[in-house]
C-alpha cells in the first residue's frame, strides 16, 4: 500500500472479499451450530455479531496507517 495515495484498488478489493468470508463464515457457523442444538435465530446472530467484528477489526487493522496523520 502507497500511504502518501490511500489504499489501491487491489487493497479495496481484498477488504471487500474478507468482509463477505468473514461475514458468511460467522452466519454459516452460527446456522451449524442453530441446526445442531435446534436454537434457530440464537447462534445466527451471534455468527453474524462476531463476523461483523472480525470484520471491523481486520479493516482496522489494515488501514491503520492511513488512519494516522
Amino acid at each position: 500500500m502507497n500511504q502518501a495515495n490511500g489504499p489501491d484498488l487491489s487493497d479495496l478489493l481484498s477488504f471487500g472479499m474478507a468482509t463477505a468470508a468473514y461475514l458468511v463464515a460467522g452466519l454459516a457457523l452460527g446456522w451449524l451450530v442453530d441446526g445442531a442444538l435446534g436454537t434457530l435465530p440464537v447462534f445466527t446472530l451471534v455468527g453474524l455479531a462476531v463476523g461483523i467484528v472480525a470484520t471491523c477489526l481486520y479493516v482496522y487493522a489494515k488501514l491503520n496507517k492511513y488512519l494516522k496523520e
